[in-house]
């Protein structure tokens, strides 16, 4: 009686990610040791920084907002060239 066991080969995409994965560990590791553990990027820290972005750019659109809405409130005539 044989066994056959199914014969393994190793493909390109085994390869590839097997890359990939050694070079996020490479790049980790180049993180922690160039900024230190403290200030290591995390998906919390990235998500705080996009919430702090939208509330600015939510600030900017707001006092441009209020300046076209001062602007179609004064007539024309009143109105002081721009120089």
């Amino acid at each position: 009686m044989t066994s056959s066991a199914p014969h393994q080969t190793i493909g390109l995409t085994t390869i590839s990610r097997t890359v990939a994965s050694l070079a996020v560990g490479v790049v980790h590791t180049l993180e922690r040791a160039m900024v230190g553990p403290d200030r290591m990027r995390t998906a919390r820290g990235n998500a705080w920084e996009a919430i702090c972005a939208d509330r600015a750019r939510a600030d900017q659109r707001a006092a441009l907002d209020r300046l076209v809405a001062e602007l179609a409130a004064t007539p024309l005539r009143d109105r002081q060239p721009v120089a």
